[in-house]
């Protein structure tokens, strides 16, 4: 569980929200993929830098901030730094992701008001000891079979006038030109369709899944809430891009390459690999024109009653 997830469907359920649900997460190695989703998370810290600016300006300062579903805990962290005053606790189902958490707060100095919480979202949240002033669900929400169940209990462990910021939707992450010189034109639009419906078959595979009209401003309020903002950040790292956002970008379409691969048409499946073979100098590994551009939607949300 956690947030640190960026672009694609596929993607951002194996390598962002770092869930340990048994449904289809029993196979990680939480230890050996920590390094890798904490990597990446850095690399989306600028959107996440505006995203916690914008917070900032609308919350008052918070006693309680807890991330649910913080992965390696690099928004953790940076919630605490965007929030002084305030205690930190990150909340996620894979005790090595947090053992990471705590030894980044440690590293960047915030530790003294920083902790950890082992345990499955939403029911884990039971054990806070104190109501939460501000909620931070990072695209963890969806790995919930109920979401709109979910919404209600996040709600239920604020504070009266807390917020539960809710971080959801946006577009896929782009890497490409449409036309990149081989294969046909148009390919991350054709990836997009096939990971769309893998999205929507993790749902429905889901224990106790219930299919929402993904309205999230809609569904804050039946939970209770008064939705108070709505706002996207882009993260916009263009070409020629970094070693790190090459890594990035390779890592992503492995896993489509190994999830959907066998779904695409043969000239889309060579035009994958060799856009992944590092001995080709047309693959993401050297090729000028490689970026990074992605859009990622946060909704707020305040207790009033």
């Amino acid at each position: 569980m956690a947030h640190e997830d960026h672009g694609h469907h596929r993607h951002d359920h194996q390598q962002g929200h770092h869930h340990a649900h048994s449904h289809d997460h029993s196979d990680i190695d939480w230890s050996e993929m920590g390094p890798l989703l904490e990597a990446q998370a850095e690399l989306f810290m600028p959107l996440y830098e505006h995203a916690m600016a914008w917070l900032g300006k609308r919350q008052t300062e918070p006693g309680l901030i807890v991330d649910a579903g913080s992965g390696p805990g690099v928004v953790a962290c940076l919630l605490a730094d965007t929030f002084p005053g305030a205690r930190v606790v990150a909340v996620d189902g894979s005790e090595p992701l947090l053992e990471r958490a705590q030894a980044r707060a440690e590293r960047l100095g915030v530790a003294d008001r920083f902790g950890t919480l082992t345990g499955e979202l939403p029911g884990v949240l039971d054990e806070l000891e104190y109501p939460v002033d501000l909620l931070w669900a990072g695209r963890s929400l969806h790995h919930l079979g109920d979401q709109r169940a979910g919404l209600t209990a996040f709600a239920a462990r604020l504070a009266y006038g807390g917020t539960l910021a809710l971080q959801e939707g946006g577009l896929p992450a782009r890497f490409l030109p449409r036309d990149i010189g081989f294969g046909r034109p148009g390919l991350q639009a054709r990836l997009d369709v096939l990971e769309a419906e893998w999205f929507a078959r993790m749902r429905a595979e889901l224990p106790g899944s219930v299919a929402e009209t993904e309205d999230w401003s809609a569904l804050l309020a039946a939970a209770g809430l008064r939705p108070s903002g709505t706002r996207t950040f882009l993260l916009d790292l263009p070409a020629p891009t970094t070693d790190r956002a090459r890594a990035y970008v390779a890592a992503s379409l492995t896993r489509t390459r190994d999830g959907i691969g066998d779904q695409l048409d043969a000239d889309d499946r060579a035009t994958l690999d060799r856009l992944l073979d590092p001995d080709d100098k047309a693959s993401v590994h050297h090729r000028p024109d490689l970026f990074v551009l992605a859009a990622q939607t946060v909704y707020t949300a305040v207790r009033t009653r």
